[in-house]
């Protein structure tokens, strides 16, 4: 075994020791009495993993080899990882993260609400790896779109971009607009392994959308620019700039927050009054 792998090994072995520790036997239709120490035994992990429990023990001593991603699942599911978990998991055991799997995502907890709440005048969102706006601030919802009043199956960003005529309007150059965002989609739902779990939607933009087809066929995967300005046409503000951020949401690997910053304090000055006077209520 190379030094590396040794290193890897001896982490990963503490790693399951401890997370075993933490899981309550009960719970898990397993007698709870005579227990030496707290947590499942090595046998009933290796029996929720369905794999032998030698191998597992030779896992936790630091023996035996790398096992395959396959076992490191098992492991997971049996020990009940969080995707965090599971791809700390990985990087111990292997010395590099999971494959991406998607994972649908309905909602957010309503301390991810009070964050993006706490961000008003300044307008943010919190999406999936292809696009579906879980969760937004007041900002939001005037200066881009109520996706409040639409149905939660309609609340996708390339959606809105190219199939409602309001994001045609607000644009300068829509065009662009629509380019860079396809780029940046398809780097997204790559990298979250939802190119499969996509494709409705893309059914439907190609279906109604006359330039999505060949735009998408062009659109080539990219990062979001940290840089980059987002200028908009407001029917009541008239001309904002925005800087747009997309951010990591801390212990939810399938969710993104995307800030748009004000990119003059002009801009923000608009915002902050309009919202507190009700101008866009």
């Amino acid at each position: 075994m190379s030094e590396r792998s040794t290193i890897y090994a001896g982490g990963l072995g503490a790693y399951l020791k401890d997370r075993r520790s933490k899981l309550d036997p009960a719970a898990l239709g397993f007698p709870s009495a005579r227990r030496r120490t707290p947590g499942l035994r090595r046998e009933e992990v290796a029996q929720r993993a369905n794999i032998s429990p030698t191998w597992y023990t030779w896992l936790e001593q630091g023996r035996g080899g790398a096992p395959s991603a396959d076992v490191l699942d098992r492991i997971a599911s049996a020990l009940a990882l969080t995707e965090v978990e599971r791809e700390h998991l990985f990087l111990l055991a292997l010395g590099r993260p999971p494959d991406a799997r998607f994972h649908k995502s309905d909602s957010v907890t309503p301390r991810l609400q009070r964050v993006l709440d706490a961000l008003d005048p300044v307008p943010a969102l919190i999406r999936t790896a292809i696009w579906d706006v879980l969760a937004w601030n007041r900002a939001a919802t005037v200066t881009q779109i109520d996706y409040g009043k639409l149905p939660p199956g309609q609340r996708n960003i390339l959606r809105f971009l190219f199939l409602d005529p309001r994001a045609r309007s607000s644009q300068y150059d829509w065009d662009s607009v629509a380019r860079f965002a396809l780029g940046s989609f398809r780097a997204d739902t790559i990298r979250a392994g939802a190119s499969a779990v996509v494709e409705p939607l893309l059914q439907e933009l190609r279906q109604f959308s006359p330039e999505f087809e060949k735009m998408w066929r062009e659109a080539t995967p990219r990062g979001v620019h940290g840089d980059a300005i987002k200028h908009v046409r407001h029917p009541l503000l008239g001309q904002l700039a925005f800087e747009l951020s997309v951010f990591a949401v801390d212990g939810r690997t399938d969710l993104s927050m995307v800030v748009y910053n004000p990119a003059t304090s002009q801009d923000l000055t608009k915002l902050k009054a309009a919202l507190e006077n009700g101008t866009l209520a």
